[in-house]
C-alpha cells in the first residue's frame, strides 16, 4: 500500500514538473522574440560559468531586419536618407547641372562672336576711309609706297595697277636741281610726262654710257613704233658727282648721246638727299694721288608714271626690246576695277 502511494505521488510530481517545464519554455522564446539582446544577457548570467549551458537560439527575423538596417544606413550615411526607403527631403542633386552648364557656354560663346563681328565692322569702317583718301595707305611706307583702295564685291582691294598686289616700292619723292642753263627744276616740272631717270657721272668710262646709249635706242624705237607715247616720255640724267660734273662738263658729255636727255645737277647736299629718296647706292672707289677717282654706284633706270609716281625699274641686264615691251605695258595699262 505504501509502495501504491509512492508510486501516485512520483507520477504526479512528475506531470507537474513537466507542465511547469513547458511553461517556463515558453515564456523564455516570447522574451527572446522580443529583446534578444536581454535574453541572452539573462541566459549568459544565469548559466554562470558552466561549459554546459545551451547555446543561444539563431536570432529571429526582427532582429535580422534590425541589423539589415543598421548596416545599410552605414552605407547611406549623408544621403539624407539612413533608413534607405528612398524618400527623403533632400535634393540628389547639386547647385550646378549639364543643362546650365550648356546655358553659360552658349552665352559666352554669342558675347564672343558678338565682339569678333562688331570689332571687324569697326576696323572695317576706319580703313575704309584710310585707304581710300586721296594720299593712300601703306603697311610699311618706309618699303611700301602708298596706294589707294576700292571696294569690291570680295572687299577692299589695291586700285590695280602694273605693279599687281605686291605694291609699288617706296622709292622717289619730291627733290630739286638745277639744268644745263642753271634754272631750278624740281620733280613737280615733268608732271603730266612719263620719266626714265638715271643716276650717274660724265667720267665714267663705261657703264654710264652703255646705260645711255640703251635708253637711246629705247626712244628711237618707241618713235618708229610707239610715235605717240614716245611724245609722252622723257630721259633725265642726274649727275651723282657734282663737285666734278659742272654745268659746262656735262654739256661736252650730252653732246655724246641722245638729244631728248635732260641733264640734271646741283649741290652736293641736293644730290645725296634726292640719291637717298632713290634708294641709290654711291661710293668714291680707287681714288689716285693726283685726286682721280671713280664712282661705284646703283646701276638702275627708274620709269615714272605722268603724276610722278613709280611704275617700274630696269636694271642693267634688260635689254632694249624688254624695256621698250615694259614701257608700252605699263603706259597702256586699264584696270579691271
Amino acid at each position: 500500500q505504501k509502495c501504491c502511494v509512492t508510486m501516485m505521488l512520483g507520477t504526479v510530481a512528475s506531470r507537474s514538473s513537466r507542465g511547469m517545464i513547458r511553461k517556463i519554455g515558453n515564456a523564455a522564446t516570447r522574451c527572446q522574440t522580443r529583446l534578444p539582446t536581454v535574453a541572452t544577457c539573462a541566459r549568459s548570467n544565469s548559466g554562470g560559468g558552466s561549459s554546459s549551458a545551451p547555446p543561444p537560439p539563431p536570432p529571429s527575423n526582427a532582429g535580422a531586419a534590425a541589423a539589415s538596417s543598421v548596416k545599410y544606413a552605414k552605407t547611406t550615411a549623408g544621403t539624407g536618407d539612413p533608413e534607405g526607403s528612398g524618400a527623403t527631403g533632400f535634393s540628389t542633386r547639386g547647385p550646378v547641372t549639364w543643362p546650365a552648364l550648356g546655358l553659360v557656354a552658349i552665352a559666352a560663346a554669342s558675347a564672343v562672336s558678338y565682339y569678333k563681328i562688331e570689332r571687324e565692322r569697326r576696323l572695317e569702317n576706319a580703313m575704309g576711309k584710310i585707304v581710300s583718301s586721296e594720299s593712300g595707305w601703306s603697311p610699311n611706307p618706309e618699303l611700301l609706297a602708298r596706294r589707294q583702295y576700292v571696294r569690291t564685291k570680295w572687299g577692299w582691294f589695291p586700285k590695280e595697277d602694273a605693279f599687281g598686289g605686291a605694291g609699288k616700292p617706296a622709292i622717289g619723292g619730291p627733290w630739286s636741281l638745277v639744268d644745263l642753263d642753271g634754272n631750278l627744276v624740281t620733280n613737280e616740272s615733268f608732271k603730266g610726262k612719263w620719266t626714265l631717270l638715271y643716276f650717274g657721272f660724265a667720267r665714267c668710262p663705261d657703264i654710264c654710257p652703255s646705260e645711255m646709249v640703251k635708253i637711246g635706242k629705247v626712244m628711237d624705237t618707241l618713235e618708229k613704233e610707239h610715235p605717240k607715247l614716245r611724245g609722252q616720255i622723257q630721259p633725265i640724267f642726274v649727275s651723282i658727282d657734282p663737285a666734278r660734273d659742272s654745268l659746262k662738263a656735262l654739256r661736252d658729255y650730252a653732246k655724246d648721246f641722245h638729244p631728248s636727255y635732260v641733264f640734271l645737277t646741283g649741290a652736293p647736299q641736293q644730290v645725296q638727299a634726292m640719291a637717298k629718296k632713290y634708294r641709290v647706292y654711291m661710293s668714291k672707289a680707287d681714288e689716285t694721288e693726283d685726286g682721280d677717282y671713280l664712282v661705284d654706284h646703283s646701276i638702275v633706270v627708274y620709269f615714272h608714271d605722268e603724276t610722278g609716281d613709280i611704275a617700274d625699274c630696269f636694271t642693267q641686264s634688260m635689254r632694249p626690246s624688254d624695256i621698250v615691251e615694259k614701257v608700252v605695258e605699263r603706259m597702256t595699262f586699264v584696270p579691271t576695277y
